[in-house]
């Protein structure tokens, strides 16, 4: 058996597995890339772990195949990070255009929701710049989208501070709720009067790797007027799903 990576081995050991989630042309288990690289996969799994920490890869979907990370995702240049930015500027301006609101584009990071680019709201009132910024996945609703497809909360719910604490049966029952109609909200739980809804955009292998949001001011974002943005929001997710590549277009607002 192969002992366990120390020092100078366990950096190259670990280079060499990063390096096989990104040249991969379908994302790998842990279990594949032990197979592929002839090494335990206990050590497989510590050394992956140190990886998604640091935000190098992340684990997406239901069986938390790994794909490169917000880190790669957002530094990277003349790659698929430049390639999502300019994919998805349409459908930045469009949602902006009609909605008159603050869209976001992001992806799930280790430590929380990660923002990738923006268009800001024709209003004075509600424009921040998201850009850069990294916010829990339960209390956004780009985050909860990650949730209902897959993404981990490494927090345990126990361990997270009292303002943020939420039940997990409750949890689980919203993140159905956001499979079954296809979009998340989150109502002045981030920030009070703040509010948001977020859809998801999945890659060709299914997984929801970004999401699109629309953000504002509680007073102007209603209930009802959530309702009657959603269509349009996840129109425009598909529509930069389709760009990426991803053929299967089953779900939507229920």
């Amino acid at each position: 058996m192969t002992s366990e990576p120390t020092g100078t081995q366990a950096i190259d050991r670990a280079a060499q597995l990063l390096c096989s989630v990104v040249e991969a042309v379908h994302p790998p288990s842990v279990g594949e890339l032990a197979a592929r690289a002839g090494l335990p996969k206990s050590t497989t799994s510590r050394l992956i772990g140190a990886l998604e920490r640091q935000g190098l890869v992340q684990r997406l979907g239901e069986r938390g195949r790994l794909h490169p990370g917000p880190v790669l995702l957002r530094f990277a240049t003349g790659d698929a990070s430049s390639a999502l930015l300019e994919l998805a500027a349409p459908s930045l301006r469009r949602l902006a255009e009609s909605s008159g609101e603050t869209v976001n584009l992001a992806i799930p990071g280790p430590l929380g929701v990660e923002h990738l680019a923006q268009e800001d709201t024709a209003h004075i009132v509600g424009v921040a710049n998201w850009v850069g910024r990294r916010v829990p996945l339960h209390v956004a609703a780009n985050g909860k989208v990650f949730l209902a497809y897959g993404a981990p909360l490494l927090a345990p719910l126990d361990r997270l501070t009292p303002r943020t604490i939420v039940d997990p049966a409750r949890l689980d029952a919203e993140l159905a709720r956001v499979r079954a109609r296809g979009y998340a909200t989150s109502i002045d739980e981030l920030e009070h009067g703040l509010s948001a809804l977020a859809a998801p955009v999945f890659g060709p292998d299914g997984d929801a790797f970004a999401a699109l949001s629309i953000s504002g001011p509680s007073a102007r974002l209603t209930s009802e007027r959530i309702t009657s943005l959603a269509p349009l929001l996840i129109e425009e997710s598909n529509k930069l799903a389709q760009r990426l590549g991803h053929r299967e277009h089953a779900r939507g607002a229920a």
